[in-house]
C-alpha cells in the first residue's frame, strides 16, 4: 500500500502557522489546578500519539510533520506537552520520569480511543516504552527516534564527575550546559533518583508489538547502541532498527521527517 506523505512545503507552512499562535492548544485539567496542553486531530485507528524530547515541546518539526501526515491520511493524532514543558503548567525542575509517564498515560486514557501507535523522540522514546508496558492492550505499535531509555542514569549520572555528583547530592540541583538552548538544563537529585525506578535496559522489555527505531550513528547525545540494546531486550519479534549515517540527535531535517513519516505511515497500514 502506498503511504501518502504531505509535501514538505505544506508541512513547514503548518509549522509556521502553529508558531504564529493561530491554533490555540486545548487543555486537560489535572489535580491541583494543573493542566496538560494538547492538540488532537480526529481520524481513523490506530491513533498516532507523539511524545516529545526533554525540554522540547509539541510545536517542533517532528510533531507537526506527523500531524500533517495524519491529517492527509485521515489518521487520528495527538500531540501534547508534559508538565513543565511548552504550554503545560508546572516547572521543569519539578518533573521526573514517573511524573512525565503519568502525563503520557493520562492523555492516552482520557483523550484517545482504540489502538495506538506511540512515536517517541529521545525522552519520549523511553516514555513510549513505559506507556506500552502499562497499557499493552492499547498500544499496538511503537516508533522511537533516538530513544533515550535510562538516560538519567547512563547519560547523566554516570557521566558526571565526582565533584558534580557531590554538588548534586548536597544542593539537590545541578545546571548543565545545553547544546540546544542558551539556558543550562537543570538536573535535580530527584530526577536522577526517581528515574532509577523506571530503568529498562538491565533486563527484558515485555512488549510484544511491532517496534521501529531510528537512530543516527553520529548522535552526540544518545549513542546509537541504545536503540540496538532496546531491540535486543524487547520481547517482540517484529523490531526494525534504522541507522542513519549522518543526522545528529534531533533527526529533524526535511529528509529525516520524510523518513519518519514513511515509517510511521507504513506501521499504521500494517496495523490498520
Amino acid at each position: 500500500m502506498r503511504v501518502h506523505v504531505l509535501p514538505l512545503a505544506q508541512i513547514f507552512a503548518m509549522a509556521a502557522t502553529e508558531a504564529a499562535g493561530l491554533r490555540p492548544a486545548e487543555r486537560l485539567a489535572r489535580p491541583g489546578g494543573r493542566a496538560i496542553a494538547y492538540h488532537k486531530t480526529a481520524g481513523r485507528s490506530p491513533a498516532v500519539v507523539f511524545l516529545t524530547g526533554l525540554r522540547s515541546d509539541m510545536t517542533g518539526g517532528k510533531a507537526l510533520a506527523l500531524e500533517a501526515m495524519c491529517q492527509a491520511r485521515g489518521q487520528a493524532y495527538l500531540r501534547f506537552d508534559y508538565r513543565g514543558h511548552g504550554q503545560s503548567s508546572g516547572a521543569f525542575e519539578e518533573g521526573t520520569i514517573g511524573a512525565w509517564r503519568e502525563d503520557a498515560l493520562e492523555v492516552i486514557d482520557r483523550l484517545t480511543e482504540g489502538s495506538l501507535v506511540l512515536v517517541g523522540s529521545s525522552l519520549g522514546g523511553w516514555l513510549m516504552l513505559l506507556a506500552a508496558l502499562a497499557r499493552p492492550a492499547r498500544v499496538a505499535g511503537l516508533v522511537g527516534i533516538a530513544p533515550a531509555a535510562d538516560f538519567t542514569e547512563e547519560l547523566m549520572w554516570q557521566r558526571l564527575s565526582a565533584e558534580q555528583r557531590a554538588a548534586l547530592l548536597d544542593e539537590g540541583i545541578l545546571r548543565l550546559p545545553s547544546a540546544y538552548s542558551p539556558e543550562p538544563t537543570p538536573i535535580t537529585r530527584t530526577l536522577i533518583e526517581e528515574g532509577r525506578r523506571h530503568l529498562l535496559l538491565g533486563g527484558p522489555i515485555a512488549y510484544a508489538g511491532p517496534v521501529r527505531l531510528i537512530h543516527a550513528l553520529d548522535d552526540p547525545d544518545v549513542p546509537s547502541r541504545t536503540s540496538l540494546r532496546i531491540a535486543e531486550r524487547l520481547a517482540s519479534g517484529d523490531v526494525e532498527v534504522t541507522l542513519v549515517k549522518c543526522g545528529g540527535h534531533r533527526l529533524s531535517e526535511p529528509h529525516d521527517l520524510e523518513r519518519m513519516c514513511g515509517i510511521v505511515g507504513r506501521l499504521c497500514d500494517q496495523l490498520g
